[in-house]
């Protein structure tokens, strides 16, 4: 069976997109050239590997089988022909991270500017998405997530600030109009502004003072997913149609405007700060130990 190297990396491309288009775009050739190699490889391999709609490009079980193998021995090849990159005067290549929104927005904006600015041959990309993922599998480096969601196997370097606070907050014209809690079971009085994981849960709101923990499972008129659209969330909440639980640093232009009012503040948690990770178990490509030892050399974020 000669099946080409090229066919089995457009495969993979592919599958990894859910399109041609965007696989083209992500891999910088065209769309055409990568049906035909998938093409070619089906007819090589006997089977169908890809059901292809109008709107969506989808393994077949015979192509996600293939998917599974292949995908870690293609990264580790990848990582092995990149080990050359070590002995260039500055590393080259593209470095994925796969990061959820609020690190997106909360952790990144500090460090990739000047990464980049250090490491003008390496191209970023960044992926959203707020379920824990096999970084390889998807078509990363390294991703960033906390601590209790990280496998065993990872190596895990901070990155970020190391201790982030949840903070809850609405509009006065909402707390002059349904009164302003005193302890956290008076939330259950209370409209609130929560958010639900892609996975299907939607995390009950902690607080704690003194020792005592208190857990409660809120009502309110409005849900989000978590992640993009949370700011909708914080519009409501200005807007005074209830309460919001979020990161404080999220929150922190609306409470320095005035727009909202620290509710509970004694009562916020206090927790670890996100990880970069990555599988442990591979050669690190030189983009990826360009980024991590940038971001073991900056300071720690108070």
């Amino acid at each position: 069976m000669a099946v080409e190297f090229g066919d089995l990396a457009a495969f993979v491309t592919v599958a990894r997109a859910r399109g041609f288009r965007e696989g083209a775009r992500l891999s910088g050739t065209s769309p055409s050239g990568l049906s035909e190699a998938v093409r070619r490889l089906e007819t090589e391999l006997g089977v169908r590997l890809l059901n292809r709609t109008t709107r969506s490009v989808v393994p077949t079980e015979a192509g996600q089988s293939l998917l599974e193998r292949l995908a870690p021995a293609l990264s580790e090849m990848e990582a092995a022909l990149d080990a050359v990159n070590g002995f260039r005067d500055r590393p080259v290549g593209t470095l994925r991270l796969n990061v959820p929104v609020s690190a997106a927005r909360l952790v990144l904006p500090r460090i990739v500017p000047a990464f980049l600015a250090a490491y003008p041959d390496i191209r970023l990309e960044v992926m959203t998405d707020e379920s824990f993922v096999d970084v390889l599998a998807a078509g990363c480096d390294a991703g960033i997530r906390y601590g209790e969601r990280l496998e065993q196997d990872m190596i895990a370097v901070p990155i970020g600030p190391r201790t982030q606070t949840y903070a809850f907050a609405a509009a006065p014209a909402y707390l002059e109009r349904r009164g302003r809690p005193q302890h956290p079971r008076d939330l259950l009085d209370h409209s609130c502004l929560r958010h639900r994981f892609p996975s299907g849960n939607m995390p009950n709101w902690e607080f704690e003072r003194d020792g005592e923990l208190v857990v409660v499972e809120p009502k309110g008129p409005l849900i989000v997913q978590a992640g993009g659209a949370v700011d909708l969330a914080v519009d409501a909440a200005v807007a005074g149609i209830g309460i919001v639980g979020l990161f404080e640093e999220w929150l922190r232009p609306q409470l320095e405007s005035g727009a909202l009012e620290p509710v509970l503040q004694p009562w916020w948690q206090e927790f670890p700060g996100p990880f970069l990770y990555y599988p442990g178990r591979r050669l690190v490509p030189a983009p990826l130990r360009a980024f991590v030892d940038f971001v073991k050399s900056r300071p720690s974020t108070p």
